[in-house]
């Protein structure tokens, strides 16, 4: 099972405070807060806002993904998050775990993105998501340093398949005739091509003809989450 806790305590140790001076930066309750930071009460997305403001984080850096039991799990459903269905009936938010891959699924599903994930030894790895609403949303874990500096070793990558892409976007495609290649680079549409660009613009650009070489959109990068030195 994974759960929800938030990293309240952790932070709290980072910055020196007590819950005495986060409950004046937030306006929320010590013994609230105290609840929260002992994960023995659920919290809600107003709660989430004003904790993010107070520790100027995304509200999703404030989530701690653990794994509770040491059992690797062998079914490939997408995990429940303890308080996620009573938050989505307060508030409309959308809150997903990307399943960490370490190379571009060639279809992805929930459940190949699941299988590639505990086939790459990142079984216990989830990303939360907030606002995404595609199932098929995985992150991907640069592996390398060869699309620095924009993305460096480390960073994960949040890609969405079921969002639409236009000239500009960077995305996850496959080209290529009888060996094919799967990157991120940066798509522009032409009348007659499609133009593949690195990522940092150091090598030539790849220019496709539409309808004649073999190409396709595999998702779009719909966040990063930058490796913290």
């Amino acid at each position: 099972m994974v759960s929800t806790k938030l990293r309240v305590q952790e932070l709290l140790r980072e910055k020196r405070w007590t819950t005495k001076v986060l409950a004046e930066k937030t306006g929320m309750s010590e013994s609230y807060l105290t609840h929260i930071k002992n994960g023995t009460r659920r919290w809600n997305e107003d709660a989430l806002k004003k904790l993010a403001l107070a520790f100027e984080l995304h509200p999703s850096d404030l989530l701690l993904l653990r794994k509770e039991s040491g059992e690797i799990q062998t079914n490939v459903a997408m995990p429940n998050i303890e308080g996620l269905a009573d938050l989505e009936k307060t508030v409309d938010v959308k809150l997903r775990l990307a399943p960490v891959v370490n190379e571009i699924p060639s279809e992805p599903t929930s459940y190949n993105n699941r299988l590639m994930q505990v086939a790459s030894g990142n079984q216990d790895k989830f990303v939360p998501v907030i606002g995404a609403d595609d199932e098929n949303v995985f992150a991907l874990e640069v592996q390398d340093n060869g699309m620095s500096p924009k993305f460096v070793k480390g960073d994960l990558l949040i890609i969405s398949p079921a969002v639409w892409t236009r000239s500009g976007d960077i995305v996850a495609v496959e080209y290529g005739q009888e060996t094919k290649t799967r990157e991120i680079m940066q798509v522009n549409y032409m009348e007659d091509f499609v133009v593949l660009e690195s990522v940092n613009h150091k090598n030539a650009p790849k220019a496709l003809v539409r309808g004649k070489d073999n190409f396709r959109i595999i998702g779009k990068v719909i966040y990063r989450y930058q490796k913290m030195s």
